[in-house]
């Protein structure tokens, strides 16, 4: 099974930046799609920013503009640049990635990410 490790995550202030980085412990089998979702206290996990195997993006209404998704080559990386942070964008932020021939989800465990001054 592929494995997700999030890193990246911390303590900024408003306006500030961080960039979030997500490794696979193999490279990925009939990759589709990694993303980046969140989930504050309280509330729904929630689609960040996508991108496929064809380098196609999307984001979230509340991130765009502001934050930009990107992976490596190899398909077992992937990046979420976050500027202009708000406090609302305090959450605990889960990779996922989308492979296989039977398409699964594999997620991972986590990394917080605190906005405030």
């Amino acid at each position: 099974q592929v494995q997700l490790v999030e890193s990246g995550g911390g303590l900024v202030q408003p306006g500030g930046s961080l960039r979030l980085s997500c490794a696979a412990s193999r490279r990925l089998s009939r990759f589709y799609a990694m993303g980046w979702y969140r989930q504050a206290p309280g509330k729904q996990r929630e689609l960040v920013a996508t991108i496929t195997s064809g380098d196609s993006t999307n984001y979230a209404d509340s991130v765009k503009g502001r934050f930009t998704i990107s992976r490596d080559n190899a398909e077992n990386t992937v990046y979420l640049q976050m500027n202009s942070l708000k406090p609302e964008d305090t959450a605990v932020y889960y990779c996922n990635a989308k492979a296989g021939l039977v398409m699964i989800d594999f997620w991972g465990q986590g990394t917080q990410v605190t906005v405030s001054a």
